[in-house]
């Protein structure tokens, strides 16, 4: 408690109940997040649960001062969270999927705006009440996903690029909704073009602006310090910004500075947040291929010879370039000696390993489960239980997961359809994944396992033992040659949907501003929407871990058979370099 006229927080040791509630809070967290982890894939549920139970909604264990501490805490995990998933994103496949995303998210933003005039009927409200609702659904919870990629190990696939791409545009565009419902909820005559207009040319200017900075000014300016040796040349105080340490601050700094640049400009953090850790990602990148571009070719492979590994307890020489100055870290001798810990020690600089080593700890134990346990704490569960509530709540929860299910139609492939010629080709320069979606499989000629040069067709390992040169019969002249093993799979669109189910924290936030701001006139409304939210935020999760469960046995059978299908997911499950 503060005294009337203090300068200063007085310290007081709380309680013996305090410390045990607080405690047993965090403990149950971490623990029902472990446990439905390794079930279901999805943690989170129960850390939302028992954000119900020790909150407001249920037993008010928590005081409400802990409450908003644990919302505000849990809103910066939500950041770091978002930011881990821009690190681990793969900005070869993000571009290559670009448009398949803004489809993706088209489509999770229109449907669910259009059939949320359903309710005009169910609960005889107006059309901007019925907008309102579609707006809070037309969000993608950005932790939600982030979390259940992570878990399921998809994070880096074509499958999760695409996602999280779509999941991010849905959320700015959820928050553009925020300020239009802000606006619709006051006078008519104080709405204003510009609250609707200012977010969504901010958020276009973050997303044309950031990449061409790093095209036009980051990477000159690295390749220049790399040529000069920068900073680990001479002198001796440049060489700490090569540091981890000075890489940590670096990161957090720009972190910080997109997310309050962002917000005073009128878009959202966590947009902001994601394009810090993709240009991290990126840069990390650009300084690897400069310094492989110094390293001898062996360098450069993941397998290093015995003799190299022997090596590992000898000092490194700094000096490459013909004027003794080294790159970004230690650089490789011209020898060739210490390879493998030039690259080690540049992995150790990278911004996943920076992140794994600062934030994931704190992140994983505090602030990602004190984020869904604030989502906990907003349910209104004891007034969602009236019966004309409850019905129509699982009506429009049906209605919503459907809208978002169909999102993962974009993935489906058709293979009685296939579009012209010229037109795949025109729609291969943009994107290889886009027109594949709609084009019969091709007949791949897949090759043997031992490469045999100068013949056209392999011999049978018999025929060769024998020296027998005759071809092989026309049934077996080609073993291994057959249609792509790429089965129809609906498994990655079925993912896909579900993981776009999920509403989480954006949807709360755009519902409890029209109901605060006055646009839910029904109060019967806002309960429906409660419903839905919830409902969703809950089937979404459950369903991508249960598919991934699936999908992850499928994959472990075939392999053990051998049956030439080792990925149910096919192009989906794989990065752009594989």
């Amino acid at each position: 408690m503060v005294s009337t006229g203090s300068n200063a927080f007085a310290y007081h040791e709380p309680g013996i109940v305090t410390i045990m509630i607080l405690t047993s809070f965090l403990l149950l967290l971490n623990i029902t997040n472990y446990a439905l982890d390794r079930l279901v894939y999805s943690g989170l549920l129960g850390q939302i649960l028992i954000g119900v139970w020790f909150g407001t909604p249920g037993t008010h264990w928590l005081s409400d001062s802990i409450e908003l501490a644990a919302q505000q805490l849990g809103y910066m995990g939500l950041i770091l969270l978002v930011y881990e998933g821009g690190l681990q994103t793969n900005i070869k496949t993000l571009k290559a999927n670009l448009l398949l995303s803004s489809a993706v998210a088209i489509t999770g933003i229109a449907l669910p705006i259009g059939l949320s005039f359903v309710l005009q009927r169910l609960l005889s409200i107006t059309p901007v009440e019925a907008f309102a609702a579609g707006a809070a659904l037309c969000s993608t919870s950005l932790g939600t996903t982030f979390t259940v990629l992570k878990t399921s190990g998809l994070t880096e696939s074509r499958l999760g690029v695409v996602l999280t791409s779509a999941a991010m545009m849905d959320d700015v565009v959820g928050l553009v909704m925020v300020q239009i419902i802000s606006s619709l909820g006051e006078a008519a005559s104080s709405f204003s073009a510009t609250t609707v207009i200012r977010p969504v040319f901010v958020s276009i200017a973050f997303a044309v602006v950031v990449p061409a900075a790093c095209k036009l000014l980051v990477l000159p300016v690295t390749k220049w310090c790399n040529a000069q040796g920068l900073p680990s040349a001479k002198p001796a105080g440049l060489a700490y910004l090569a540091t981890r340490q000075a890489r940590f601050v670096a990161h957090t700094l720009f972190l910080i500075a997109m997310v309050a640049g962002s917000t005073y400009a009128g878009t959202s953090n966590l947009f902001a947040a994601y394009l810090t850790g993709a240009v991290v990602t990126w840069h990390d990148s650009v300084i690897d291929g400069l310094g492989s571009a110094k390293l001898p070719h062996t360098a450069a492979k993941t397998n290093v010879s015995p003799q190299m590994q022997g090596q590992a307890s000898e000092p490194l020489a700094t000096p490459t370039d013909a004027d003794g100055r080294s790159g970004y870290g230690p650089s490789m001798p011209a020898d060739g000696t210490g390879s493998q810990q030039v690259l080690e020690l540049r992995n150790e600089s990278a911004g996943t390993s920076i992140y794994n080593t600062y934030y994931h700890t704190p992140l994983e134990t505090i602030l990602k489960p004190l984020f869904f346990a604030s989502i906990g704490l907003s349910i209104p569960i004891t007034q969602m239980f009236s019966a004309a509530v409850v019905w129509r709540g699982i009506l429009y929860a049906l209605l919503m997961t459907f809208a978002k299910l169909v999102c993962g139609m974009w993935l489906l492939r058709l293979p009685g359809f296939a579009i012209p010629q010229r037109v795949r080709k025109s729609l291969s320069k943009v994107s290889v994944a886009h027109w594949y979606l709609w084009c019969k499989p091709t007949q791949r000629q897949h090759k043997p396992d031992t490469t045999v040069t100068g013949a056209a067709d392999p011999v049978p390992p018999a025929a060769a033992v024998q020296g027998n040169a005759q071809p092989a019969p026309a049934t077996q002249a080609r073993p291994q040659s057959s249609i792509s093993a790429k089965p129809l799979s609906l498994y990655p669109a079925a993912i896909l949907g579900s993981a776009m189910v999920a509403r989480g924290e954006i949807g709360f936030l755009i519902s409890s501003v029209a109901q605060s701001t006055g646009v839910f006139a029904n109060k019967e409304v806002f309960l429906v929407v409660t419903w839905a939210i919830f409902l969703c935020t809950l089937f979404g999760p459950v369903t991508v871990g249960l598919l991934v469960r699936r999908v992850k046995t499928l994959r472990d059978t075939e392999r053990a058979q051998k049956s030439g299908r080792q990925d149910p997911l096919g192009i989906w499950g794989t990065t752009s370099s594989s």
